[in-house]
């Protein structure tokens, strides 16, 4: 990135409040974590207030300003779990900056849905099936499991767990 202008700095650190994190980085959504890293990397050299002592206290404040929303940028989307967050929050339009305890806690939250349901009736079924296989009790895992799945069709670990619960019956059955 090259240097940029001092009026051209001014008018970043303005519309900063518009800017997303991804656009901040001059990233795209998709980008992978390498792209993140340089991306960073490159963004926080052309704004590191050491690398310019040499402006007035306007541009200086301004720079300050800029590098701390690199920064911020940088702790979200390198984190897999807080960039999900990120990127859920974006996508229902809820604004382009995120604080990172609201990130750390949508994405626990998200993966503990994914592990033990989003439904209070799928997560009841799951754990009656869990307490099933515990007891090798097969037939019983299974449905629970298929009453699991009808509150929740698209989980993966609901469907995970159905087709290993069908695999040891029918080895029980053997």
């Amino acid at each position: 990135m090259s240097a940029l202008a001092p009026t051209e700095i001014l008018a970043l650190a303005r519309i900063l409040p518009e800017l997303d994190y991804y656009q901040l980085l001059h990233l795209q959504p998709g980008a992978s974590p390498a792209d993140i890293k340089t991306g960073f990397h490159a963004t926080s050299r052309a704004f590191h207030p050491d690398g310019n002592r040499h402006h007035d206290d306007e541009i200086g404040a301004a720079i300050e300003k800029i590098a701390k929303r690199v920064t911020e940028a940088y702790s979200v989307l390198r984190n897999p779990r807080r960039r999900q967050a990120y990127d859920y929050q974006r996508s229902c339009g809820g604004g382009v900056r995120i604080r990172l305890a609201d990130a750390e806690s949508v994405g626990g939250r998200q993966q503990s849905e994914a592990r033990e349901g989003r439904t209070p009736q799928g997560r009841q079924f799951f754990n009656l099936a869990a307490q099933d296989l515990a007891r090798k009790q097969f037939a019983g895992a299974v449905r629970n499991l298929q009453t699991a799945l009808t509150f929740e069709p698209g989980n993966e670990l609901f469907k995970g767990k159905l087709a290993e619960a069908r695999a040891k019956l029918e080895d029980a059955r053997s």
